[in-house]
C-alpha cells in the first residue's frame, strides 16, 4: 500500500473541522428551546426552524520547478447556520396549543374556537326546540 493512501487527504481534515463546528452550534435545544414555566403552571416551549449550509473545496497544484513528488494543497471550507423562530408550544392543564409567529393568527384563533362555537349553537337550537315543544 502506498504511503499517500495511508494518510488522509488534507480536504478530509477541513471537512471534519467544519462538520464538528456545525455539530457544536446546532443541537436539539436549538430547534426546541428550553421550557419556561409561568406562575399559573403554564409551560411555554419555543420552537425554531434551523437551516445549515456547508461547503468545502481544494486542490493540488504543481510547482514549475518542483523536485518533490508531493504536490502542495490549497483548500478552504465554510458553513452557515440560520435560526428562525416558528412559534411557541403552550401547555396548560388540559390544553396544548401551538402559537405561530407567522401567518394569519386571526384565522388560526377562529379555527381554535370553532368547536366551542358549534357547541353553543347546538345548545341554543336544543333550547329553542324544547321551548316550541312546550308551547
Amino acid at each position: 500500500m502506498d504511503t499517500q493512501e495511508k494518510q488522509s487527504h488534507p480536504i478530509e481534515g477541513l471537512m471534519k473541522t467544519a462538520m464538528q463546528s456545525i455539530k457544536e452550534m446546532v443541537d436539539v435545544n436549538t430547534v426546541v428551546g428550553d421550557a419556561v414555566e409561568t406562575n399559573d403552571g403554564t409551560v411555554i416551549i419555543p420552537i425554531s426552524q434551523v437551516a445549515c449550509g456547508f461547503a468545502a473545496g481544494g486542490g493540488e497544484y504543481e510547482l514549475v520547478n518542483a523536485q518533490d513528488k508531493e504536490k502542495p494543497f490549497a483548500g478552504g471550507s465554510g458553513a452557515g447556520v440560520s435560526v428562525k423562530p416558528v412559534g411557541f408550544l403552550v401547555v396548560r392543564m388540559n390544553d396544548v396549543r401551538l402559537i405561530s409567529t407567522t401567518g394569519n393568527q386571526l384565522a388560526e384563533r377562529i379555527v381554535d374556537l370553532m368547536p366551542q362555537m358549534v357547541d353553543k349553537l347546538e345548545s341554543l337550537i336544543r333550547q329553542k326546540n324544547t321551548r316550541t315543544d312546550i308551547l
